[in-house]
């Protein structure tokens, strides 16, 4: 069947109330874009929640083709699928390109930082607006697992399964850096805070390059990269390859909102906030902060935990110390040279791994 031929619809819901925001500011009003494929059963109980990472969309069956469609692992035919736009991105959902109600301009640079676990509340009031009480399979990979992390600990009796791809409990330092490192190359464009769509288009370009390296690897590069002419003083394969990703990116993306997404990720965290209240002597009591594996130790959602083997981004260590922790967890290595991108790109192994996953 051909994609176009999908039951699925692209739809918004609009939020009329104020949505407070970790961050302690608010938005006035919140509009998701989301799409649906299949069909929601009579028990409501075949409910695939989709997270996308950074720069997708709502449209999971185009990013994820491999995985989303009929006779798929998460089969369009059997599944009611759902996937909605991040809070903050430029595909729909409020971000930096929306109009204030305020003062019925775009925000741009105003619209106000958005954490992992606001992405989460505003997933969750399109849960309720479409009537799911319990989704069979959470499933996401880098951001979109980030999300859906938090999102077992926020609703722990919604989910029944997750499948979270390259993913740790906190952002860490060298991804913390590395989302630095873009950001500064955003800033450096003269247009950037321009009040305008293209403001910082060049600095995206460049964040983009930055991210690249870390997608990808050295292998993946050396082997699909390298020059075969050895009298080359420039134009060289990389070189052309680091400039096309950028230049794709600046056609679809915006710079305002892969800014605030960086800042984002850096906020993921489980264990902050969250903290035990320890009896102690003499009766009285006091708060303290729970420790990473401490929090993941309370999740009891069956979850399957997908690494890459060549991931320089978000390295097999970050996947095992989620596996050891949480309690009701298994983890699977895929031995891939395409680095963090590799959950978008091998299917067949992903296929196979979530298929024994979801018989169990």
């Amino acid at each position: 069947m051909a994609y176009w031929q999908y039951q699925m619809s692209k739809k918004t819901y609009t939020y009329h109330n104020t949505l407070q925001l970790e961050s302690g500011r608010t938005l006035p009003s919140l509009e998701i874009a989301y799409h649906t494929y299949g069909e929601l059963n009579k028990k409501k109980n075949n409910v695939i929640w989709i997270c996308h990472a950074l720069t997708a969309s709502s449209d999971a069956a185009d990013w994820w083709s491999g995985l989303v469609g009929e006779n798929k692992a998460f089969d369009t035919k059997k599944y009611f699928i759902v996937c909605a736009n991040v809070l903050g991105s430029c595909y729909g959902s409020s971000g930096p390109l929306s109009v204030n109600p305020v003062t019925e301009k775009k925000y741009y640079g105003e619209f106000p930082q958005v954490t992992i676990r606001d992405m989460v509340n505003a997933h969750i009031l399109l849960r309720k607006q479409l009537g799911i009480e319990k989704i069979f399979i959470g499933a996401g990979g880098s951001m979109g697992a980030y999300q859906l992390l938090e999102w077992a600990f926020m609703e722990p009796n919604v989910f029944e399964k997750q499948v979270l791809m390259n993913t740790s409990a906190r952002e860490s330092a060298w991804g913390i850096a590395i989302h630095t490192a873009q950001r500064l190359a955003i800033e450096a464009d003269a247009t950037w805070k321009n009040n305008s769509d293209d403001a910082g288009t060049k600095g995206l370009k460049a964040a983009r390059a930055i991210g690249m390296l870390t997608y990808r690897n050295y292998e993946t590069f050396a082997r699909q990269q390298t020059d075969d002419e050895h009298h080359k003083l420039d134009n060289y394969k990389s070189s052309s390859y680091i400039h096309h990703q950028g230049d794709k990116l600046i056609k679809r993306f915006n710079a305002y909102s892969y800014w605030l997404l960086s800042k984002s990720m850096d906020s993921h965290n489980i264990a902050r906030g969250r903290t035990t209240t320890p009896t102690l002597k003499g009766g009285t009591a006091a708060l303290r902060p729970l420790e990473l594996g401490q929090v993941l130790k309370k999740l009891k959602t069956k979850t399957l935990i997908i690494g890459i083997s060549s991931d320089i981004l978000c390295p097999n260590a970050e996947q095992k110390f989620l596996a050891k922790h949480l309690p009701k967890a298994s983890l699977k290595i895929i031995d891939s040279t395409y680095g963090h991108d590799g959950f978008l790109i091998e299917w067949g192994k992903l296929t196979k791994i979530i298929a024994s996953f979801l018989k169990k």
